[in-house]
C-alpha cells in the first residue's frame, strides 16, 4: 500500500469518526420498557415510585402503508441533483431585524392570547382592570358589577376582550360577561374552537369558549360562550395541554395541587387528581404557577414545576419516570422563565415509536428574588441560563450554556424554520405588579442545530418596554406579533412603564429582503388541506432562483400555534415532516412529497400552519387541518 493510499485511508476513517459522533446526538433513544420508574432522592415522598407502570397510549403509532401515487411515477425523471447527501448550509444573514408599529392603540392590553385559524388572534386581559381603552360595540349590552370599595352596582361598558385581525390589524370588541379570566389558560381544540380554563375570583372554575363551528355566521356573532363553576378546583395561574385524543389536561393553579381534564362544553368536570409534585415543588414564595407542560414523542405529557421534572402517563394517570434537577434556580412563575419543546425531527426517526423529544427551559431567578421584590423592591438579575433535556434518552443530563443576556418573563417561540426566538421580559427582578425593573428590550435567536457556542445571535431592540403580562406569537407570514405589557392593576397612561395597548410587528433576519429570490412560495392549489396521519402530501413551491436546490435544501414543517401568557406558550409544537423526494416541474416550481405526522401521539388532532423552508428561509404559512 503506498504512501498516499495509506493517507486517503486515514483521512477517511476519521471523516467516518467525526460523522458518527455528530448523528449521535440527534440519535433517537428507545425509553425503557419495563415500566419501572426511575428512583432519585427528589422525589422519595412519592406515594407511587414503586408501582409498576403499564404504559399503553390511547394511539396507534404505527405509521399507515403509504400510497403510491404520480408523484412516484414521475420522481425518476427529476431534475434535481443525485448528490442528496451534501445538503447546503442555511443562508446567513447578516439583518438583525425589524420592528414596525401595526396599531397605535389596540385598546385591550394582551395579556392573554392565540392564533385562530380564522388569522385572527383572541385578545383577552382581565375584567378587574377597569375600564379598558376599548368600548363595547353599540348596542352591546355592558356587563354588571360590583364596585369592591362602594358595593354600588354598576355597569361595566368597556371590552376586556377584542378579536385582532392580522391582516387589517383591526379590532372587534367582545364581552366578557362571565368570570374573570384573568391569569387563565387556554388552547385550540381540535375543530378550531379556542378553550379557555379557569381564571380569579369567580372565573377560577370557569370554562369559556369562542370560535369553531358556532361562529361560522356574521363575525358579530361570534361572542364567548361562558359556563361558570365546571371545574372541580380552581385553575388561577393552571397550564392547558391538548392530548392524543382531543381532550385537554389542566395542570395546577394555586393553591391547586392536582389536575383534571376539560370535558364536553357545558358539562361539570367529574374528578381532579391529587398531584403531590406540584406541592413538594412549591416553595415560599410558589415558584410553581403555570408549570410548563408538553407533550412528548411517547405520548406521555412532560411537566416542569420550579426546578424538577416528570413524565405522568394521561391515560393510566401514573408518573412514568422523574428527571435529574435543573440547578441554578426557580424557573416558574413568579422566577418566571422560559421553555418550549424543540422541533421534532421526522426525518431522523427510525420508526414512529422511536421519536426523539428535547426540551430547553432558559431564563427565571432564584427562589427568594420575588419575595425581594415584592417587600423591599430590591430587583435581583434574572438568570442567564438555557438548559436542554432529552426527554426520550434512558440516562437523560441537563446541557447547560448562557444567553446574551439575563431573561425573566420572557417568550420563548418556536420559528417556523426550526430556530428559537426569545423575546420580551425584564432583566431584574420577577412576575407580579410592579416587581421587575430593567426591560430587555432585545430579542435573541437560538438554533438548535449549531454547535455548542454558536447559536446565540442578537437582534434589534425595540423601543417599547414589553414586561409583566406581556405576549407575542408567531403569525402565518412569520412575522412576530407583539403586544401588551401591564405591571399595574389598572391601566396608566403616564408611568414609566405604562399599560401598553400598542402593537409591533417584528421581522426575524429570515424576512430580509434580500433573500426574497431565494424564499419558497406554496402554491396553495396544489396542497391538500385535510391531512391524514401517515399518508403522503404532495405539494408544489416555487422560488425565483431555485438554481441547484436539492432535496436536503428543504424542510416543510408543521406548526401548532401556542396559547400564550405569562412567558408560557401552552400547546407549541414544529415537526419537521418526512421529506421523501422533489422533482422540478419546471424552471423554479418545483413539487415535494412528504409524509404527514405517524400518529395524534406527535401530533394531536386539530389546525396547523404549514411551512416550506429553504436553507432556513421560510414560505408564508398555509393553514392545514389533521386527524
Amino acid at each position: 500500500m503506498t504512501q498516499m493510499i495509506k493517507v486517503l485511508f486515514i483521512t477517511t476513517l476519521l471523516f467516518l469518526a467525526v460523522d458518527a459522533k455528530h448523528k449521535l446526538r440527534r440519535k433517537n433513544y428507545k425509553l425503557p420498557t419495563n415500566g419501572k420508574i426511575q428512583q432519585t432522592p427528589y422525589f422519595r415522598f412519592l406515594p407511587y415510585q414503586d408501582e409498576k407502570i403499564p404504559f399503553n397510549p390511547e394511539a396507534d403509532n404505527k405509521i399507515p402503508g403509504e400510497k403510491k401515487g404520480d408523484f412516484e411515477d414521475t420522481i425518476g425523471d427529476a431534475n434535481i441533483p443525485e448528490n442528496e447527501g451534501l445538503a447546503k448550509p442555511d443562508f446567513e444573514i447578516e439583518s438583525d431585524g425589524h420592528w414596525d408599529l401595526i396599531n397605535q392603540n389596540s385598546g385591550v392590553s394582551a395579556m392573554h392570547i392565540n392564533l385562530l385559524p380564522t388569522n385572527k388572534i383572541i385578545v383577552f386581559d382581565s375584567k378587574i382592570y377597569k375600564p379598558s381603552r376599548l368600548n363595547l360595540a353599540p348596542g352591546m349590552p355592558c356587563v354588571p358589577y360590583k364596585d369592591d370599595q362602594t358595593k354600588e352596582d354598576k355597569l361595566d361598558c368597556a371590552a376586556h376582550s377584542m378579536e385582532y385581525d392580522i391582516e387589517t390589524n383591526e379590532v372587534r370588541p367582545i364581552a366578557v360577561a362571565a368570570g374573570d379570566p384573568w391569569c387563565s389558560c387556554g388552547g385550540l381544540a381540535p375543530d378550531g374552537t379556542f378553550v379557555s380554563a379557569g381564571g380569579f375570583g369567580d372565573g377560577g372554575k370557569t370554562l369559556r369558549y369562542i370560535g369553531g363551528g358556532q361562529c361560522q355566521g356574521p363575525k358579530d356573532q361570534c361572542a364567548w360562550r361562558e359556563y361558570d363553576n365546571l371545574l372541580v378546583d380552581v385553575r388561577w395561574y393552571a397550564s392547558q395541554l391538548l392530548l392524543p385524543n382531543g381532550n385537554f389536561i389542566l395542570v395546577g393553579g394555586r393553591r391547586s395541587f392536582s389536575y383534571e381534564y376539560i370535558p364536553k362544553e357545558g358539562v361539570a368536570s367529574k374528578k381532579s387528581f391529587f398531584f403531590p409534585f406540584l406541592y413538594e415543588t412549591s416553595d415560599i414564595d410558589e415558584n410553581n404557577l403555570y408549570p410548563f407542560v408538553h407533550l412528548s414523542t411517547d405520548g406521555n405529557v412532560f411537566i416542569f414545576s420550579n426546578n424538577r421534572s416528570l413524565l405522568l402517563n394521561p391515560t393510566t394517570n401514573k408518573v412514568v419516570r422523574t428527571f435529574p434537577v435543573l440547578r441554578g434556580g426557580s424557573r416558574n412563575y413568579p422566577a418566571s422563565g422560559m421553555s418550549a419543546l424543540l422541533p421534532i425531527d421526522l426525518n431522523a426517526a427510525e420508526d414512529a415509536n422511536n421519536i426523539m423529544a428535547e426540551v430547553i427551559v432558559c431564563g427565571g431567578n432564584v427562589p427568594d428574588a420575588f419575595q425581594l421584590a415584592e417587600t423591599k423592591k430590591t430587583f435581583l438579575p434574572a438568570l442567564d441560563d438555557c438548559n436542554r433535556l432529552i426527554i426520550t434518552d434512558p440516562k437523560p443530563k441537563w446541557d447547560t450554556e448562557l444567553m446574551p443576556s439575563k431573561r425573566t418573563m420572557g417568550d420563548a417561540l418556536v420559528l417556523p424554520n426550526g430556530q428559537i426566538l426569545f423575546i420580551n421580559g425584564a432583566q431584574k427582578g420577577t412576575a407580579a405588579w410592579w416587581d421587575a425593573d430593567e426591560p430587555n428590550y432585545t430579542p435573541v435567536i437560538y438554533n438548535p442545530e449549531k454547535p455548542k457556542g454558536k447559536r446565540f445571535k442578537v437582534l434589534k431592540a425595540s423601543e417599547i418596554a414589553r414586561m409583566y403580562h406581556s405576549t407575542s406569537a408567531v403569525l402565518p407570514n412569520g412575522k412576530i406579533w407583539v403586544g401588551g405589557s401591564n405591571t399595574h392593576n389598572n391601566y396608566r397612561n403616564l408611568d414609566r412603564f405604562p399599560t401598553e395597548t400598542r402593537v409591533e410587528a417584528f421581522s426575524p433576519p429570515y424576512l430580509n429582503k434580500d433573500f426574497d429570490k431565494y424564499r419558497p412560495t406554496i402554491d396553495e392549489t396544489t396542497l391538500t388541506k385535510k391531512l391524514k396521519y401517515g399518508d403522503l402530501i404532495e405539494l408544489e413551491f416555487s422560488v425565483e432562483d431555485g438554481a441547484e436546490l436539492t432535496k436536503n435544501d428543504i424542510k416543510v414543517t408543521m406548526y401548532s400555534p401556542p396559547f400564550t401568557t405569562h412567558g408560557v406558550s401552552m400547546g407549541q409544537k414544529l415537526l419537521i415532516l418526512k421529506n421523501d423526494g422533489i422533482i422540478n416541474v419546471s424552471k423554479g416550481t418545483f413539487r415535494i412529497k412528504v409524509v404527514a405526522p405517524p400518529s395524534n401521539v406527535v401530533a394531536p388532532p386539530g389546525y396547523y400552519l404549514l411551512f416550506v423552508v429553504h436553507r432556513g428561509l421560510p414560505s408564508k404559512g398555509a393553514w392545514v387541518h389533521i386527524q
